[in-house]
Protein backbone atom coordinates (compact mmCIF):
# COMPACT_ATOMS: atom_id res chain seq x y z
CA UNK A 1 0.00 0.00 0.00
CA UNK A 2 1.63 2.95 -1.34
CA UNK A 3 1.06 6.50 0.69
CA UNK A 4 1.88 9.02 -2.03
CA UNK A 5 4.64 12.09 -1.44
CA UNK A 6 2.49 13.90 1.11
CA UNK A 7 2.43 10.94 3.02
CA UNK A 8 6.17 9.97 2.80
CA UNK A 9 6.56 14.03 3.62
CA UNK A 10 4.53 13.90 6.86
CA UNK A 11 6.46 10.52 7.77
CA UNK A 12 9.41 12.06 7.23
CA UNK A 13 9.18 15.34 9.37
CA UNK A 14 7.51 12.89 12.53
CA UNK A 15 9.87 10.15 11.94
CA UNK A 16 11.20 9.04 15.21
CA UNK A 17 14.06 6.83 15.45
CA UNK A 18 13.80 3.87 18.00
CA UNK A 19 13.62 4.52 21.69
CA UNK A 20 13.46 8.65 20.86
CA UNK A 21 10.60 10.14 22.62
CA UNK A 22 10.20 12.97 20.24
CA UNK A 23 10.88 13.42 16.37
CA UNK A 24 14.83 14.68 16.41
CA UNK A 25 13.32 17.16 13.01
CA UNK A 26 11.09 18.88 15.62
CA UNK A 27 13.64 19.73 18.23
CA UNK A 28 15.72 21.19 15.18
CA UNK A 29 12.65 22.97 14.20
CA UNK A 30 12.32 24.37 17.36
CA UNK A 31 15.78 25.66 17.92
CA UNK A 32 15.98 27.30 14.73
CA UNK A 33 12.33 28.78 15.76
CA UNK A 34 14.21 30.34 18.59
CA UNK A 35 17.04 31.11 17.63
CA UNK A 36 15.34 33.30 14.93
CA UNK A 37 13.93 35.61 17.45
CA UNK A 38 17.42 36.56 18.12
CA UNK A 39 18.78 36.83 14.46
CA UNK A 40 15.68 36.36 11.33
CA UNK A 41 18.67 34.96 9.66
CA UNK A 42 18.48 31.72 11.26
CA UNK A 43 14.83 31.15 10.20
CA UNK A 44 15.90 31.30 6.34
CA UNK A 45 18.90 28.89 7.30
CA UNK A 46 16.24 26.28 9.13
CA UNK A 47 13.94 26.57 6.35
CA UNK A 48 16.53 25.48 3.90
CA UNK A 49 17.85 22.63 5.80
CA UNK A 50 14.27 21.73 6.91
CA UNK A 51 12.74 21.44 3.19
CA UNK A 52 16.72 19.49 2.07
CA UNK A 53 16.20 17.00 4.99
CA UNK A 54 12.42 16.67 4.12
CA UNK A 55 13.26 16.15 -0.24
CA UNK A 56 16.11 13.76 1.04
CA UNK A 57 13.80 11.19 3.43
CA UNK A 58 10.92 11.65 1.76
CA UNK A 59 12.62 10.46 -1.54
CA UNK A 60 14.37 7.75 0.21
CA UNK A 61 13.53 3.99 -1.33
CA UNK A 62 14.24 2.25 1.92
CA UNK A 63 12.24 4.96 3.93
CA UNK A 64 8.83 4.91 1.30
CA UNK A 65 8.78 1.08 2.00
CA UNK A 66 9.29 1.22 5.70
CA UNK A 67 6.19 3.87 5.16
CA UNK A 68 4.31 1.72 3.03
CA UNK A 69 5.06 -1.36 4.93
CA UNK A 70 3.40 0.38 8.35
CA UNK A 71 0.58 1.55 6.59
CA UNK A 72 -0.53 -1.21 4.82
CA UNK A 73 -0.40 -3.40 8.24
CA UNK A 74 -2.82 -0.24 9.69
CA UNK A 75 -4.64 -1.01 7.08
CA UNK A 76 -4.90 -4.48 7.44
CA UNK A 77 -5.21 -4.35 11.36
CA UNK A 78 -8.61 -2.06 11.15
CA UNK A 79 -9.76 -4.07 8.33
CA UNK A 80 -9.52 -7.06 10.51
CA UNK A 81 -11.04 -5.94 13.24
CA UNK A 82 -14.21 -4.96 10.68
CA UNK A 83 -13.92 -8.68 9.89
CA UNK A 84 -14.56 -9.65 13.29
CA UNK A 85 -17.30 -7.24 14.23
CA UNK A 86 -19.05 -8.82 11.10
CA UNK A 87 -18.72 -12.38 11.97
CA UNK A 88 -20.16 -11.29 15.36
CA UNK A 89 -23.21 -10.74 13.73
CA UNK A 90 -23.68 -14.59 12.37
CA UNK A 91 -25.86 -16.67 14.42
CA UNK A 92 -23.64 -20.11 15.84
CA UNK A 93 -24.48 -21.89 12.85
CA UNK A 94 -23.78 -19.77 10.40
CA UNK A 95 -20.25 -18.30 12.31
CA UNK A 96 -19.63 -22.61 11.59
CA UNK A 97 -20.44 -22.65 8.61
CA UNK A 98 -18.02 -19.57 7.71
CA UNK A 99 -15.14 -20.90 10.00
CA UNK A 100 -15.33 -24.29 7.88
CA UNK A 101 -14.58 -22.82 4.45
CA UNK A 102 -12.28 -20.49 6.05
CA UNK A 103 -10.43 -23.82 7.28
CA UNK A 104 -10.73 -25.29 3.26
CA UNK A 105 -9.10 -21.99 2.13
CA UNK A 106 -6.37 -22.70 4.75
CA UNK A 107 -5.80 -26.37 3.62
CA UNK A 108 -5.32 -24.45 -0.17
CA UNK A 109 -2.07 -22.46 1.03
CA UNK A 110 -0.98 -25.35 3.18
CA UNK A 111 -1.00 -27.69 0.01
CA UNK A 112 1.49 -26.03 -1.56
CA UNK A 113 3.96 -24.14 1.05
CA UNK A 114 6.76 -27.08 0.05
CA UNK A 115 6.72 -25.87 -3.70
CA UNK A 116 9.30 -23.82 -4.82
CA UNK A 117 9.14 -20.40 -5.44
CA UNK A 118 5.61 -20.34 -3.76
CA UNK A 119 6.19 -17.15 -1.60
CA UNK A 120 4.97 -14.59 -4.26
CA UNK A 121 1.64 -16.71 -5.64
CA UNK A 122 0.83 -17.92 -1.97
CA UNK A 123 0.54 -13.88 -1.06
CA UNK A 124 -1.84 -13.30 -4.36
CA UNK A 125 -3.90 -16.63 -3.08
CA UNK A 126 -4.03 -15.42 0.20
CA UNK A 127 -5.54 -12.30 -1.24
CA UNK A 128 -7.98 -13.73 -3.63
CA UNK A 129 -8.95 -15.94 -0.94
CA UNK A 130 -9.33 -13.09 1.74
CA UNK A 131 -11.90 -11.74 -0.87
CA UNK A 132 -13.67 -14.72 -1.65
CA UNK A 133 -14.53 -15.19 1.73
CA UNK A 134 -15.46 -11.59 2.41
CA UNK A 135 -18.06 -11.94 -0.15
CA UNK A 136 -19.20 -15.23 1.46
CA UNK A 137 -19.72 -13.53 4.41
CA UNK A 138 -21.55 -11.36 3.38
CA UNK A 139 -23.91 -13.50 1.79
CA UNK A 140 -24.49 -15.35 4.89
CA UNK A 141 -24.99 -11.83 6.70
CA UNK A 142 -27.46 -11.04 4.05
CA UNK A 143 -28.91 -14.43 3.95
CA UNK A 144 -29.03 -14.09 7.84
CA UNK A 145 -31.18 -10.81 7.63
CA UNK A 146 -33.92 -11.94 4.75
CA UNK A 147 -34.52 -14.95 7.15
CA UNK A 148 -34.81 -12.79 10.51
CA UNK A 149 -37.46 -11.08 8.08
CA UNK A 150 -39.20 -13.41 7.25
CA UNK A 151 -39.32 -15.20 10.70
CA UNK A 152 -40.58 -12.03 12.37
CA UNK A 153 -43.64 -11.79 9.60
CA UNK A 154 -44.65 -15.36 10.47
CA UNK A 155 -44.41 -15.19 14.21
CA UNK A 156 -46.20 -11.57 14.30
CA UNK A 157 -49.37 -13.75 12.07
CA UNK A 158 -49.27 -16.35 14.29
CA UNK A 159 -49.60 -14.56 17.32
CA UNK A 160 -53.00 -14.49 18.73
CA UNK A 161 -54.05 -16.77 15.47
CA UNK A 162 -54.41 -13.79 13.50
CA UNK A 163 -55.16 -14.25 10.11
CA UNK A 164 -52.81 -14.10 7.61
CA UNK A 165 -51.94 -11.81 5.10
CA UNK A 166 -53.39 -13.19 2.12
CA UNK A 167 -56.89 -13.62 4.18
CA UNK A 168 -56.47 -10.13 5.39
CA UNK A 169 -56.49 -8.76 2.18
CA UNK A 170 -59.46 -10.87 0.90
CA UNK A 171 -61.98 -10.02 3.26
CA UNK A 172 -60.92 -6.35 3.25
CA UNK A 173 -61.45 -6.66 -0.48
CA UNK A 174 -64.89 -7.79 -0.14
CA UNK A 175 -65.94 -5.65 2.65
CA UNK A 176 -65.22 -3.13 0.26
CA UNK A 177 -66.95 -4.66 -2.59
CA UNK A 178 -70.00 -5.43 -0.87
CA UNK A 179 -73.02 -3.27 -0.40
CA UNK A 180 -74.18 -1.45 1.11
CA UNK A 181 -71.55 1.25 0.58
CA UNK A 182 -68.93 2.19 3.00
CA UNK A 183 -68.67 5.96 4.45
CA UNK A 184 -66.21 7.72 2.64
CA UNK A 185 -63.64 7.80 5.67
CA UNK A 186 -64.19 4.19 6.56
CA UNK A 187 -63.87 3.36 2.60
CA UNK A 188 -60.58 5.43 2.12
CA UNK A 189 -59.12 3.55 5.79
CA UNK A 190 -60.27 -0.31 4.16
CA UNK A 191 -58.26 0.90 0.57
CA UNK A 192 -55.09 2.48 2.64
CA UNK A 193 -55.08 -1.33 5.08
CA UNK A 194 -55.37 -2.93 0.85
CA UNK A 195 -52.73 -1.34 -0.32
CA UNK A 196 -49.94 -2.02 2.85
CA UNK A 197 -51.44 -5.26 3.00
CA UNK A 198 -50.77 -5.75 -0.90
CA UNK A 199 -47.28 -4.10 -0.17
CA UNK A 200 -46.44 -6.43 2.59
CA UNK A 201 -47.23 -9.50 0.21
CA UNK A 202 -45.00 -8.37 -2.55
CA UNK A 203 -41.98 -7.27 -0.11
CA UNK A 204 -41.86 -11.17 1.90
CA UNK A 205 -42.25 -12.40 -1.80
CA UNK A 206 -39.76 -10.68 -3.12
CA UNK A 207 -37.53 -11.98 0.23
CA UNK A 208 -38.44 -15.21 -0.99
CA UNK A 209 -37.11 -14.47 -4.16
CA UNK A 210 -33.66 -13.49 -3.06
CA UNK A 211 -33.49 -15.99 -0.07
CA UNK A 212 -33.62 -18.65 -3.02
CA UNK A 213 -30.83 -16.71 -4.63
CA UNK A 214 -28.82 -16.31 -1.26
CA UNK A 215 -28.62 -19.71 -1.24
CA UNK A 216 -27.52 -21.21 -4.49
CA UNK A 217 -24.65 -18.41 -4.37
CA UNK A 218 -23.51 -19.74 -1.07
CA UNK A 219 -23.66 -23.11 -2.34
CA UNK A 220 -21.78 -22.15 -5.60
CA UNK A 221 -18.83 -20.15 -3.24
CA UNK A 222 -18.57 -23.47 -1.41
CA UNK A 223 -18.24 -25.60 -4.90
CA UNK A 224 -15.74 -22.92 -5.78
CA UNK A 225 -13.46 -23.26 -3.09
CA UNK A 226 -13.52 -27.28 -2.90
CA UNK A 227 -13.11 -27.27 -6.78
CA UNK A 228 -10.00 -25.22 -5.94
CA UNK A 229 -8.44 -27.12 -3.14
CA UNK A 230 -8.68 -30.40 -5.31
CA UNK A 231 -6.86 -28.56 -8.33
CA UNK A 232 -4.58 -27.62 -6.22
CA UNK A 233 -3.60 -31.06 -5.22
CA UNK A 234 -3.78 -32.44 -8.71
CA UNK A 235 -1.49 -29.83 -10.53
CA UNK A 236 1.09 -28.77 -7.47
CA UNK A 237 1.21 -25.65 -9.73
CA UNK A 238 0.65 -22.07 -7.44
CA UNK A 239 0.79 -20.17 -10.60
CA UNK A 240 -2.00 -21.93 -11.71
CA UNK A 241 -4.28 -22.13 -8.54
CA UNK A 242 -3.63 -17.99 -8.47
CA UNK A 243 -4.92 -17.83 -11.72
CA UNK A 244 -8.28 -20.23 -11.05
CA UNK A 245 -8.37 -17.80 -7.68
CA UNK A 246 -8.65 -15.01 -9.85
CA UNK A 247 -11.01 -16.23 -12.52
CA UNK A 248 -13.14 -17.59 -9.77
CA UNK A 249 -12.84 -13.72 -8.44
CA UNK A 250 -14.04 -12.37 -11.57
CA UNK A 251 -17.40 -14.50 -11.90
CA UNK A 252 -18.30 -13.14 -8.52
CA UNK A 253 -18.05 -9.36 -9.49
CA UNK A 254 -22.00 -9.19 -10.71
CA UNK A 255 -22.67 -11.45 -6.91
CA UNK A 256 -20.86 -8.57 -5.19
CA UNK A 257 -22.69 -5.97 -7.18
CA UNK A 258 -26.26 -7.27 -6.49
CA UNK A 259 -25.28 -7.19 -2.43
CA UNK A 260 -23.95 -3.67 -3.01
CA UNK A 261 -27.75 -3.12 -4.44
CA UNK A 262 -29.29 -4.74 -1.47
CA UNK A 263 -27.67 -2.64 0.87
CA UNK A 264 -30.62 -0.85 2.18
CA UNK A 265 -31.98 -4.24 3.55
CA UNK A 266 -29.00 -5.52 5.58
CA UNK A 267 -27.74 -2.09 6.44
CA UNK A 268 -24.35 -1.16 7.11
CA UNK A 269 -22.86 -4.79 6.14
CA UNK A 270 -22.07 -3.71 2.94
CA UNK A 271 -20.16 -0.53 3.62
CA UNK A 272 -17.48 -1.44 5.75
CA UNK A 273 -14.62 -3.43 4.04
CA UNK A 274 -13.90 -2.51 0.81
CA UNK A 275 -10.43 -4.10 0.54
CA UNK A 276 -10.74 -7.33 2.66
CA UNK A 277 -7.24 -8.45 5.06
CA UNK A 278 -6.00 -11.26 3.27
CA UNK A 279 -5.82 -14.90 4.08
CA UNK A 280 -2.33 -15.90 5.59
CA UNK A 281 -1.51 -19.66 5.56
CA UNK A 282 -0.85 -21.05 9.22
CA UNK A 283 0.82 -23.64 10.05
CA UNK A 284 -0.24 -27.22 9.37
CA UNK A 285 -3.16 -28.26 11.99
CA UNK A 286 -3.79 -24.76 13.49
CA UNK A 287 -7.01 -23.25 12.76
CA UNK A 288 -6.93 -19.60 11.93
CA UNK A 289 -8.86 -17.33 14.91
Amino acid sequence: MKVGLWGYIKAAFNARPMGMFVPPNWVAVAAFVLLGFLNPGFWAIGAGLELAYLFVLSNNKRFQNAVDAQASFGGKEESAQKLRRQLSQLIPPERARYEALERRCQQILQQQQAAPDALGDLQSQGEGLGRLLWIYLRLLLSRQAFRTLLSEAEDAGRRGSRESLERQLERLQRQLADPPPEPDDLRRSIESQIQILQQRLDTQREAREKLTFLDAEIARVEQQVELIREQAVVTHDPSAVSKRIDEIGATLSGTSQWMRDQQQVYGEVADVLEEPPPLVVQPAGRVAE
